[in-house]
């Protein structure tokens, strides 16, 4: 009598959105650097570094706002232009993580869907992923300025709706605990990763199915649970 073939697991999750910078993109000390001196440049009182990188992740007014409270809002629009000046002369020194081309490689090869879910602009989004040669990787992407903010989930949400995707079927995977509140307004999993904007010890609360501190870790867990 011929063996039956063992059932084919289910995979937990079919669509995976990542966060970019901190997360996938190796931007969070330039980012930070360019925060400080935006808020200088317009006569606030300079964040300090961990200020600084906590607003990573959130749309770029917002962020700046939180990290400048002591500038008046009528003068928001000469520091987000001042932060642009000096991204823009920085952001050819950023790039992605080593093995992150190969951990989405191995993912898109099982037939994951992947999307980014950023705090970036559109149109830096879209320069990012043509400076990182990344065209078609992605199956989707939402970004701040065309959506909400995070931790609002319009972003997941949106990508949910998309892809015909269920909450407890998307993974959001982010460096900061606005990326996993999101996900948790969303009603979506989480996992946090430690080496970009924030520290691990603030994800607990948040509950990420897993923190990893590499980008071999992250990989190495989705062999083993996605």
């Amino acid at each position: 009598m011929p063996r039956s073939k063992p059932p084919t697991p289910i995979r937990p999750f079919d669509l995976i959105a990542f966060d970019w910078d901190g997360t996938l993109f190796d931007s969070t000390a330039v980012i930070t650097r360019c925060i400080q001196l935006a808020v200088v440049d317009v006569g606030g009182r300079r964040p300090s570094t961990q200020d600084a990188a906590y607003v990573i992740g959130l749309g770029l007014m917002q962020a700046l706002a939180h990290a400048a409270p002591d500038v008046p809002p009528e003068r928001y629009p000469e520091l987000g232009a001042r932060y642009k000046h000096h991204y823009a002369a920085h952001q050819n020194d950023i790039a992605l993580f080593d093995g992150v081309l190969g951990m989405l490689a191995d993912l898109k090869a099982r037939n994951h869907v992947l999307a980014v879910a950023t705090g970036k602009s559109r149109r830096g989004l879209n320069d990012a992923l043509m400076a990182a040669v990344l065209h078609g990787v992605f199956d989707g992407s939402r970004t701040a300025d065309e959506t909400a903010g995070k931790p609002h989930p319009l972003m997941l949400q949106e990508l949910m709706q998309e892809f015909g995707v269920s909450p407890g079927r998307l993974l959001m995977v982010g460096d900061t605990t606005h990326d996993l509140q999101m996900a948790l307004n969303a009603g979506c999993p989480s996992v946090a990763v430690s080496y970009g904007a924030h520290e691990s010890d603030s994800f607990t609360a948040l509950s990420p199915l897993f923190v990893a501190h590499s980008v071999a870790e992250l990989h190495a867990w989705f062999l083993t649970h996605t």
